[in-house]
């Protein structure tokens, strides 16, 4: 990579990174986003819950509540000029006994106070009218109609898409080692080379406390958090219509039934304070956990009916809130850290913010021909037959299905590794094959097929997640230890 100077440049493409970079491709400057990973959204973003918050949890005056409420009201525009899937079906805070019906007065009040449009408290008998599946225990619930789910890695990338389309720049697997500042720009050093700017936006996630060390800011750090969670069949996915969350006890939200936007019921998470940033593994006893939780809010959850478990890590800061500032030791480095709950609600506003935040320190001027619209995505499952038929007529690789249990065909395969899709799981959560029932095992070697054939690469090197996860060079790792074990 050879040192190329942007006037400015974003660290850590989750979220807040891809919406940052998004809005300042409005303007007339030279953008780049540098991301570790292989793909956008691969850190907490992928792991995260997916639930846009109404704001009624954030404590006023806060970082968090400053910017929950504006955040959720930029959604459904946003995700409109995305084409983005975004439901807003509501949220449901719940209450199982006397004491906890009087802590929902608590919220109704600090969701007022931080401005929750249509919120309200329902008794016991609205709520089960509302929400058949909620358990005989419900004592009352407060109804927060403007909270919705979205899929956080596809609007990572339809972020990171757009702000492409309008001149931004993106960097993969391309890993900050240092950051010097001579007073008037930035020398990034990465495992790829190094590139200069004039500022940088530090949403780096995780790591964004090692991103402010590099410059000598010590203001804060970050303490990680694992939650885990659970994904289940479609099959349960109309058990609930909202998000339905308990009383908070501690400093979590407590165990969740969440509906997705894709039409499964996801449960969870935990709340862990670990100390390595990348333990990623789910236990028996975190299930456990979660489900004990769940079946005191809502009946009818089978334990069987879970196709997948993962874990995410929130980058929690030690000042529990967001730390959305300039540095004070190099102003030209802001910070959008801290990124726990609820960051993924947060972004859109914190990005206008942070573009705010630079025009206190140069002059911005908005291009004249940006774009907010992203072109349209093709989600054929979603189509009437007729249509599906003009596709097909059209264009032959519409009719041949890849991933049978969320009926993706090879087309929209082929156009998510146009738009950016490198890996099998950055295929997976574009366009959800892989995401079903089976989780990939009958479409995951037609999808490393269309890879391989796509990017020009032999099907060895086709990546599961990026770096050297190599599906076909692990299986033959396998297949060696077992010969050497016969023999």
């Amino acid at each position: 990579m050879q040192n190329r100077h942007f006037d400015v440049a974003v660290i850590g493409g989750g979220i807040v990174g891809t919406a940052v970079v998004r809005e300042l491709s409005r303007y007339t400057l030279r953008s780049v986003l540098i991301e570790k990973e292989a793909e956008v959204g691969w850190g907490t973003t992928k792991a995260n819950s997916g639930i846009v918050h109404a704001g009624f949890h954030d404590k006023p005056g806060t970082n968090k509540a400053k910017y929950c409420v504006p955040g959720n009201a930029l959604y459904p525009a946003l995700c409109q000029e995305l084409d983005v899937n975004f439901r807003q079906n509501g949220i449901f805070m719940v209450a199982r006994t006397d004491e906890e019906a009087e802590l929902l007065h608590t919220y109704l009040e600090q969701g007022r106070e931080n401005g929750v449009p249509g919120i309200r408290l329902v008794n016991a008998e609205e709520a089960v009218a509302l929400e058949p599946n909620l358990t005989k225990d419900t004592k009352a619930a407060l109804d927060a109609p403007s909270g919705g789910v979205v899929a956080p890695f596809e609007l990572a990338t339809a972020l990171m898409e757009n702000a492409e389309d309008n001149g931004a720049e993106l960097l993969t697997e391309t890993r900050v080692e240092d950051i010097a500042w001579d007073g008037t720009s930035f020398t990034i050093q990465t495992n790829r080379g190094s590139v200069t700017a004039s500022h940088i936006i530090n949403a780096a996630g995780l790591f964004a406390d090692r991103i402010a060390a590099m410059v000598d800011d010590t203001s804060f750090s970050i303490v990680p958090r694992k939650g885990e969670e659970y994904l289940m069949d479609k099959a349960m996915g109309d058990i609930v219509e909202r998000t339905i969350f308990p009383v908070p006890t501690g400093w979590t939200k407590g165990v969740l039934v969440i509906p997705t936007v894709d039409g499964n019921l996801m449960i969870g998470p935990t709340g862990e304070t670990i100390e390595r940033r990348d333990d990623m593994a789910t236990t028996a006893e975190g299930f456990a956990q979660v489900y004990q939780n769940v079946k005191t809010l809502v009946e009818g959850i089978d334990p069987s009916k879970v196709i997948a478990p993962f874990a995410g890590i929130r980058a929690a800061s030690d000042r529990g809130d967001f730390v959305i500032e300039p540095s004070s030791v190099c102003p030209a480095m802001i910070h959008a850290a801290g990124m726990e709950s609820p960051g993924l609600t947060a972004a859109p506003a914190i990005a206008l913010d942070v573009v705010r935040m630079l025009q206190d320190q140069v002059a911005l001027t908005k291009k004249p021909d940006f774009r907010p619209r992203r072109r349209p995505v093709v989600r054929f499952h979603q189509l009437s037959r007729e249509e599906q038929a003009g596709l097909i007529e059209q264009d032959a690789r519409y009719g041949r299905i890849v991933c049978r249990c969320e009926t993706v065909t090879e087309a929209e395969v082929i156009d998510a590794v146009k738009r950016g899709g490198r890996t099998i799981d950055g295929i997976k959560f574009r366009v959800r094959a892989g995401a079903g029932r089976c989780q990939g095992g009958f479409c995951m070697p037609l999808v490393m097929k269309i890879l391989s054939r796509e990017l020009g690469i032999p099907m060895q090197e086709v990546s599961k997640r990026g770096g050297e996860t190599y599906q076909l060079k692990a299986a033959a790792k396998q297949f060696l230890t077992v010969e050497e074990a016969v023999q």
